[in-house]
């Protein structure tokens, strides 16, 4: 039976995106060994988060020799992309600007860090205005 295709990923889903994003491509034991080791899992839940994974869309699969190898379908860029809008649709009722206000008035930035945010807006300016 397969699974509705939801959107977003599970804390458990996204960590393994993660470690295949980091590698490309891999089997379950490519992706074990990427996974932190403070938190060792057992290769058939590996194996079945990652058959979820290609349920849901997010990853291919093939036969390599007697193993899957798994390779993402949705690049990282565009999952953390559906992943701000989702916040910020969900958690600050669909106003970007709320978002950005929020991030930028957390004490934990630094000057720095928020120069760089400032420089990265006035890229998106220059790049619209042409």
């Amino acid at each position: 039976m397969a699974r509705r295709r939801s959107e977003m990923l599970t804390d458990v889903e996204l960590e393994f995106m993660i470690a295949l994003w980091d590698i490309g491509s891999g089997s379950v034991r490519d992706i074990m060994a990427v996974l932190d080791d403070q938190n060792p899992r057992a290769y058939t839940s590996v194996a079945t988060v990652m058959k979820i994974l290609d349920e849901k869309g997010f990853v291919t699969s093939a036969r390599k020799d007697r193993a899957l190898v798994y390779t993402p379908s949705v690049a990282k860029r565009d999952y953390e992309g559906r992943s701000l809008k989702n916040l910020s649709k969900t958690l600050f009722g669909g106003t970007p600007t709320a978002l950005v206000a929020r991030l930028v008035d957390n004490e934990d930035l630094t000057d720095e860090m928020i120069q760089e945010i400032k420089e990265i807006i006035e890229t998106r300016i220059r790049k619209d205005d042409c």
